[in-house]
């Protein structure tokens, strides 16, 4: 595995490469939050036959923090992408998004159109703002109504302390990763979510969106991607399975598939069955 910097007009943007060597079709992974940062483990094992390439975005992880929280925005994303991608030398890549990643990643090819991808990986997927919305207020009428409660109530107040944060744990603990004890690996990466970020953009929790992708929605310009298209989520994930199967339709080219017994990261929770299904996509277009 190799560590770097790429240097951005923006910042200096860290990644990670695993199977740097191998003979492959790169493999380019764009993490979930807005806010959060590379998580290797499991992916890191499609190196076995490509090299599989990991950025934290500018504001997370390892990466410089903006000088401006303006900065953070879907248009400054994908102009990133685009400098990374090209340093890289990544010519002919795969994609492969998680979560707010998901939406980054069909953003990208809608605005700029670039050449040479030759597939999407997109897991847990949140491509419109009002779909995911309807789906978490049917996971929140799905808790017990004492939770159900404290979430509603602090809504209504913009009283996101205590109380709220138990809540919002419970509800992760059913939606976004249903191992236990969660991983270390895990606990540490939401203990580095740059809130900066992620309230700029989304908002205190998953559930409550505040930022500035409110409105954000790709489900009408689905059908302008023609790449071929996974889709992956858990049967128990934040992105329903019937919202999925929506985007599945709405692409040109897309399968789709649900994980059993999961959630949000179904990759980490069901990593044996992710790499196969993953790895049988990539081969059908290889």
């Amino acid at each position: 595995m190799k560590k770097s910097i790429i240097n951005t007009k923006n910042g200096k943007i860290w990644y990670s490469v695993y199977g740097e060597k191998k003979k492959g079709v790169p493999l380019l992974v764009l993490h979930g939050g807005p806010g959060f940062l590379s998580m290797p483990e499991v992916v890191k094992n499609l190196s076995n036959e490509r090299p599989v390439y990991f950025y934290d975005q500018l504001g997370c992880g390892r990466s410089d923090r903006a000088a401006d929280k303006s900065y953070y925005s879907v248009t400054n994303y994908i102009e990133e992408l685009v400098q990374v991608r090209k340093k890289l030398g990544l010519k002919e890549t795969y994609l492969m998004g998680f979560s707010w990643g998901t939406m980054l990643t069909c953003s990208y090819l809608l605005e700029k159109k670039p050449k040479g991808i030759k597939g999407l990986i997109l897991s847990g997927p949140y491509l419109s703002s009002r779909r995911w919305h309807a789906d978490q207020r049917e996971n929140i009428a799905n808790l017990a109504p004492g939770l159900r409660k404290i979430i509603e109530e602090a809504e209504i107040k913009k009283d996101y302390g205590k109380k709220y944060e138990s809540a919002m744990i419970a509800y992760y603990q059913k939606h976004v990763c249903r191992l236990r004890p969660w991983p270390k690996y895990l606990k540490d990466a939401f203990s580095r979510l740059n809130m900066d970020v992620y309230l700029t953009m989304w908002g205190p929790s998953e559930f409550t969106i505040t930022g500035t992708l409110k409105n954000y929605d790709l489900l009408a310009q689905l059908n302008k991607i023609k790449q071929p298209v996974l889709l992956t989520c858990g049967d128990y994930d934040e992105a329903g399975v019937k919202t999925v199967k929506d985007y599945q339709m709405a692409f040109k080219n897309a399968s789709m598939a649900v994980l059993p017994n999961s959630s949000h990261t179904h990759h980490l929770e069901k990593p044996d069955l992710f790499l196969q299904i993953v790895r049988s996509f990539i081969k059908g277009i290889d």
